[in-house]
């Protein structure tokens, strides 16, 4: 048996999800079987810049790494993948819509199916969209504003808690001396919604119409940043997208708010020892 479980969490770029990834697992810091550590690129995705933190993260000697980054198919992210193999670190990589490439390949009879390198796994969060990264648009402001609504969108309609339980098998397996089964799935909205735990349903439909909203931004931020050249035509349409990822937070927001109205709202922390625990009334008692 494993006394203690040691995690890192490798940040490369920017994804709505890693901002407060390595916290949704030991939310008090007070965990007594889990110490997890964070190492990041910061903005930089190029080769280098991924294999120096990967670097400095194996270094930590973990149990289980988790790997997040936008498109999972680039050059960075891959080498990091790549490295972690060498290691036979159990990885598990997070990414976006486009990094589902980097996951899957046609069989012999053309159908898709997963691709990865032994030992790890992977989640992809197709809502988890592009920011429109057009330098007359986007300034610090915009920037922290639209990954705000992102972070509200997989929070409150369940996306958070989809990893939380993902990952936690993992952790759960590696703490009793087990080889873990990794996971490679990309998370639906609906699989998102079921996870959310919502008791009412006008709270699951606005949540599920705000993962459509956010999902949807992809297409318009990929036209407006790597399609159109003209200005006058790009810059509308990375605002647009980001009038959408508002729209969807704030109907994130109002799900939320009718599942507090009935004082049905599903929490679901941990204890010290690492057991999740449930409740839902907000005076009741945990399960």
């Amino acid at each position: 048996m494993s006394d203690n479980v040691k995690i890192g969490v490798i940040k490369l770029g920017c994804l709505g999800i890693a901002a407060l990834l390595d916290a949704i697992f030991d939310e008090r810091a007070d965990r007594e079987d889990l110490d997890i550590r964070g190492f990041t690129s910061g903005a930089k995705l190029d080769p280098d810049s991924c294999e120096d933190t990967v670097k400095r993260a194996i270094e930590y000697k973990p149990n289980l790494m988790l790997v997040v980054s936008p498109n999972a198919k680039l050059p960075g992210p891959t080498k990091a993948r790549e490295m972690l193999f060498e290691t036979k670190i159990p990885t598990i990589s997070i990414s976006d819509a486009p990094g589902k490439k980097a996951f899957k390949k046609k069989n012999e009879e053309g159908k898709k199916v997963d691709n990865v390198l032994e030992g790890q796994g992977y989640i992809v969060i197709p809502a988890d969209s592009m920011i429109g990264a057009r330098r007359e648009f986007l300034d610090p402001t915009e920037m922290i504003t639209f990954n705000t609504d992102v972070m509200k969108v997989l929070s409150n309609t369940g996306y958070v808690r989809v990893v939380q339980k993902t990952v936690g098998k993992v952790i759960d397996a590696i703490k009793a001396g087990k080889t873990p089964e990794m996971p490679m799935s990309s998370v639906s909205a609906k699989k998102a919604v079921e996870k959310g735990g919502f008791s009412n349903p006008y709270a699951r439909a606005k949540a599920f119409a705000a993962i459509t909203i956010a999902e949807s931004v992809a297409d318009i931020t990929t036209e407006g940043c790597f399609i159109e050249q003209d200005k006058d035509k790009y810059i509308p349409l990375v605002a647009a997208g980001h009038e959408l990822m508002r729209v969807a937070a704030r109907l994130s927001d109002e799900a939320r708010e009718i599942e507090k109205g009935s004082d049905t709202v599903l929490r679901t922390p941990h204890s010290k020892k690492g057991e999740r625990k449930k409740k839902r009334q907000l005076l009741g008692d945990f399960e």
